[in-house]
């Protein structure tokens, strides 16, 4: 069994303005990808058994807001498979309700957030209720850490190292940094190796394989192989591709003197169960 920590479920383009559009053409070369989602799509790509943490997402400055009832709805409608995060844009006004309603009402079981692209900063003391009811009700939080192609999205609020005073203040608090941190691998490899409750994705990399090889030697040299979990970044990318990824980057160095990545602890990565790390098994 595999656990993938970060997939996506939203309806394209109706969660999303235009402007989000026409910039998400830049993610794959001024093609508008298609981020149509579905289960039966996401399963199509996985040929192992996995179970998925699944979000929507919600981010009125990027033109991104995803009802919590629609994750819901569709984690109803895959209970044995899905387990779903809420979202919650706390430079919007009824955020902490959302929060509540999510949790309480819709049984989601943790928290996405996506600080860039709202444009704060998760250490900033107006995000302090977010903090203090993770940790009262056990819900972990995932972050998207790293680039984006949006315009209008400050890269001040992505960066890891504001995760750091965050891990002081709540170290009970479990807490994910989406994509490694990508460009910012150093800041990343740093934070989650300070403080026990704090890990990484290595979802949507594996497309970038030299600068994925950089980043999981920063891993491997920092000893901090077990902080990273296994997540895919569905629909921009899929479960089979992303394991055939990351089996292949040694691959690459076929030839060359560079050190290898440790194979089997890319397969603990892979195999890891994160559910009992984030104590939703």
């Amino acid at each position: 069994m595999i656990i993938d920590v970060h997939a996506h479920v939203f309806r394209y383009p109706e969660h999303f303005t235009e402007q989000f559009r026409r910039q998400a053409m830049r993610a794959r070369g001024d093609v508008e990808v298609d981020l149509t989602t579905s289960y039966q799509d996401y399963r199509q790509h996985a040929g192992v058994p996995v179970r998925t943490i699944a979000f929507g997402g919600k981010a009125r400055l990027s033109g991104i807001w995803v009802d919590d009832r629609y994750v819901a709805e569709t984690v109803a409608g895959n209970p044995d498979a899905l387990i779903g995060f809420l979202s919650v844009d706390p430079t919007q006004e009824g955020w902490q309700d959302e929060l509540r309603v999510g949790h309480q009402d819709l049984g989601l079981k943790g928290i996405k957030l996506l600080s860039m692209y709202a444009g704060f900063r998760p250490d900033d003391p107006s995000v302090e209720p977010l903090w203090r009811y993770a940790r009262d009700h056990g819900l972990p939080v995932l972050l998207h850490t790293g680039t984006t192609f949006v315009a209008q999205a400050p890269l001040e609020c992505t960066l890891p190292r504001h995760l750091d005073p965050v891990a002081i203040r709540f170290p009970d608090v479990k807490i994910i940094l989406a994509h490694l941190g990508h460009p910012y691998e150093g800041e990343c490899v740093a934070v989650i190796r300070k403080h026990p409750n704090v890990y990484a994705d290595v979802s949507a990399l594996h497309y970038r394989p030299f600068q994925l090889y950089h980043s999981l030697m920063l891993v491997q040299e920092y000893g901090v192989w077990d902080k990273l979990l296994f997540g895919t970044d569905y629909p921009f990318t899929t479960v089979d591709a992303s394991l055939a990824g990351l089996r292949s980057l040694n691959r690459m160095l076929e030839g060359t003197a560079l050190p290898r990545l440790d194979a089997d602890e890319i397969e603990s990565v892979i195999y890891r169960d994160s559910l009992s790390i984030l104590n939703l098994g």
